[in-house]
């Protein structure tokens, strides 16, 4: 197969405002291990809802993506709902929250925290 490129899905990405909000964060606990969980669970008004955790350890099957001094961590069921997305992290009238761009939604809510694929 010399020549032929695989496609390898991309895995999340991370805003900088996000990777801002994690530093900031890791920073008020005191805790250099802490990484942003990123998880789906079923529920919400489109099927399927984000979650978001600070975790200090990572188990077997987890992914864990780094970007610099921040990284997140996913469980292999809810990876491959996020692949390709992007936590982001927005502060406006609504408050400050992550939130996920992802691009295998067909359809999300208006509040933005839940989809469906």
């Amino acid at each position: 197969m010399s020549g032929v490129a695989s496609f390898v899905p991309t895995p999340l990405l991370l805003s900088d405002s996000a990777k801002a909000r994690i530093r900031g964060l890791v920073e008020e606990e005191g805790n250099q291990a802490l990484k942003l969980r990123v998880y789906v669970t079923g529920g919400g008004c489109s099927g399927f809802q984000y979650g978001f955790d600070f975790a200090d350890s990572v188990a077997e099957d987890d992914t864990l993506v780094e970007f610099d001094d921040v990284a997140l961590v996913v469980d292999p069921l809810s990876y491959q709902y996020l692949v390709g997305s992007t936590v982001d992290f927005e502060e406006g009238l609504a408050g400050a929250r992550f939130m996920i761009q992802n691009p295998n939604a067909t359809t999300t809510c208006g509040c933005g925290a839940s989809f469906m694929v």
